[in-house]
């Protein structure tokens, strides 16, 4: 079976299954499929066929070998993409810089939710213990769920996804994983696969997974997409001269790169809970309050990379690592 896997006109996943025909397991061979997008919101009712052109192939964990996941660029009838496929302009953005060797780390932070919209774990009525406790923490009462976030480990880890870490976060029922370093166009492909696992498992649990910034109003944490980059002039010796130049570029393009760093933002970037103000931009060295920060290591070395911060749980990784390419590099001819 191949599960075909697409992203919606709400950033949210949708699949479908089908059997390749003669064993088929590679994108250029996979068959192009079609949905009715009048039901996803990308096509009106009277044209509603949105074709799906396979880009990625995974093993998928939930079915097992030779079973695929399948993930696909949503493309008009009329050759054209969708106008929700970020995909597309993306990866022109990173062949057109691909000398620049561009690696990418993505920090996903997202809530868990049991069936009734409350945060799993919390009580019924009333709100658990101010936070503090909860950060990469251990034990009932201080951790959630940590059965779904461990099996969504695991799937990503069959699926060939480059996880590389996982902690509980500063609000109680709250996760983060890492997937990088990747190279271009692979960062977002993994990113989207990466959530449709955890969707996809914490179904098995009935828990409902939210990327909302700001899913709980109050002195709480919001959940970001903390975004980690580099290019092989930055990551040697010499380079901070290449990262302080790349900054100077974004300090340039703020308003534009808040535009497409996810909606509800404004709710999560106000300068308290770990976060820089939405409308002003600053960076510094380790500080976790800027919209960029320069890892100290990194500042003592001379080298390395640097993290954005302003992009919400909610985004698209394909909007964000190609509005840094273009901010950084130029648009692509």
């Amino acid at each position: 079976m191949a599960e075909y896997i697409w992203i919606d006109a709400h950033g949210h996943v949708r699949s479908k299954s089908k059997i390749p025909e003669d064993g088929n397991f590679k994108p250029e061979d996979l068959p192009v499929w079609n949905f009715d997008g009048s039901s996803t919101d990308q096509a009106p009712g009277d044209n509603s066929d949105v074709y799906l052109r396979p880009v990625a192939v995974y093993p998928d964990p939930m079915r097992g070998v030779p079973n695929i996941l399948v993930l696909a660029e949503c493309w008009n009838a009329d050759g054209t993409p969708n106008k929700f496929n970020h995909r597309h302009e993306c990866a022109k953005l990173m062949e057109a810089h691909a000398e620049h060797v561009p690696w990418f780390g993505l920090e996903q932070e997202y809530t868990l939710f049991d069936m009734e919209d409350r945060p799993y774990g919390w009580p019924k009525n009333g709100y658990p213990a101010p936070q503090g406790p909860y950060y990469c923490g251990v034990g009932a009462g201080r951790v959630m769920c940590r059965d779904i976030v461990d099996a969504h480990y695991k799937a990503c880890l069959y699926a060939g996804i480059k996880i590389s870490g996982t902690n509980a976060e500063v609000m109680p029922a709250q996760w983060e994983f890492q997937v990088g370093p990747c190279e271009g166009i692979e960062m977002g492909d993994q990113l989207w696969m990466a959530r449709f696992l955890l969707h996809r498992v914490a179904e098995e649990f009935g828990a409902k997974i939210s990327v909302q910034p700001k899913p709980i109003p109050g002195d709480w944490n919001g959940a970001g997409l903390h975004t980690n980059f580099s290019t092989k002039e930055m990551r040697v010796e010499g380079g901070m001269k290449h990262i302080e130049e790349a900054i100077k570029k974004l300090e340039g393009r703020h308003k534009e790169h808040i535009a497409v760093y996810g909606e509800g933002n404004e709710m999560r970037l106000t300068g308290r809970h770990e976060t820089g103000t939405i409308d002003q931009f600053s960076y510094g060295i380790a500080n976790r309050g800027a919209s960029i920060r320069i890892p100290r290591e990194c500042a003592a070395k001379g080298y390395g990379y640097f993290e954005d911060r302003r992009p919400a749980s909610n985004a698209d990784p394909y909007q964000i690592t190609g509005i840094i390419m273009e901010t950084i590099f130029g648009a692509a001819n």
